[in-house]
């Protein structure tokens, strides 16, 4: 059974000195963010998300600036407290945690990345990383060896005595990535890590982050504006707006089966090539007079563009196989249509 590692159940953040007053009316009357504003003062940040993170899941949160998706990762760690809501933490609820016990999470279980890494520019590369473990009084001998193994895992090797200054955009960047592993969490934060840098350079790091998480299987909450990011990088996408969770699912859910004309506007553009799969679109496979040992073959997991390499030169459909037995077929009007995705 896949483990649940974060979990944040019906959490509310209302921001403002009457947050109590305002949510009350907000759950009463189904106020909405203008008129919790209006009547309370009151800024609706976070309203009623719930969802759960499996290990070793990325998990993209999802939304434009102001749609509160930063907000929201800010309460996995309790930067900042809900007005309402549970979170937990391995199966702990993080707002029963004293400071100390909070502290000890923040140390050992949670690293964050943020936009920009605020390295501290008098200190080398190698002291950046390891600050986390100096402030736990780490023996110094055993902090070197942690923060150039963290530095070899993002390809900085060689780097650890040069000063931040010293760097590309993209270099410190990675630093700050081996400074959140250097603690080995369970759980990593990541609020649009990339989001500053060159389209190649942000190409490159998401390479590298993938394959980072695949050898470590770190537990990842993913925040991006950018739902290309998204797709790439996460196995499950949520889509916020106004504070509102409005769809989680995978990327192909969200592509193919969008939950509203805000999501919709938003998958419209994405090419669907290289994420649709065959066992989305196929259909069930029907007795037929053709000569099937001709038609091409393809597993389940096959992409559409890998699909229509094999429709082109074939008049027949794309049979689906999946260990040995014929699970499905995709027709070309199937292949059109999935090109359309959710249209």
């Amino acid at each position: 059974m896949t483990e649940t590692v974060v979990k944040l159940s019906n959490v509310w953040k209302v921001f403002g000195a009457d947050a109590a007053k305002a949510l009350l009316a907000i759950k009463a009357e189904g106020l909405i963010k203008a008129d919790a504003l209006k009547r309370f003062n009151c800024v609706v940040g976070v309203r009623d998300a719930s969802f759960e993170v499996m290990r070793g899941e990325i998990f993209c949160i999802m939304g434009l600036s102001g749609s509160g998706k930063s907000t929201l990762v800010r309460h996995v760690n309790r930067l900042i407290a809900p007005t309402s809501g549970r979170i937990e933490i391995l199966g702990r609820d993080i707002s029963k945690l004293n400071e100390r016990q909070l502290r000890e999470v923040r140390a050992t279980q949670i690293g964050m990345v943020f936009q920009h890494m605020a390295l501290m520019p008098h200190r080398s590369v190698r002291d950046n990383v390891c600050y986390p473990l100096e402030i736990r009084q780490i023996p110094k001998s055993r902090r070197w060896a942690i923060s150039e193994h963290a530095l070899q895992l993002v390809d900085l090797g060689g780097y650890e005595d040069r000063l931040p200054s010293e760097l590309s955009g993209g270099m410190q960047q990675r630093v700050g990535i081996a400074r959140a592993l250097a603690s080995d969490p369970e759980i990593l934060l990541m609020d649009e890590p990339f989001s500053a840098l060159d389209p190649l350079i942000r190409m490159q790091l998401q390479d590298q982050f993938l394959q980072l998480a695949t050898q470590l299987k770190k537990t990842t909450i993913f925040i991006t504006h950018d739902l290309d990011e998204a797709i790439r990088i996460g196995n499950r996408i949520a889509i916020m707006k106004d504070g509102v969770i409005v769809q989680v699912g995978t990327p192909e859910d969200i592509v193919l089966n969008p939950a509203d004309d805000y999501v919709r506007a938003f998958v419209q553009g994405i090419s669907k090539l290289k994420l649709v799969r065959a066992h989305s679109i196929m259909e069930p496979v029907a007795p037929s007079g053709l000569a099937l040992d001709c038609a091409p073959r393809a597993h389940p997991d096959s992409t559409l563009d890998q699909l229509i390499d094999l429709s082109v030169d074939s008049d027949l459909p794309v049979f689906i196989v999946d260990d040995g037995k014929e699970v499905g077929i995709v027709t070309k009007q199937a292949l059109l249509r999935g090109v359309q995705g959710g249209k």
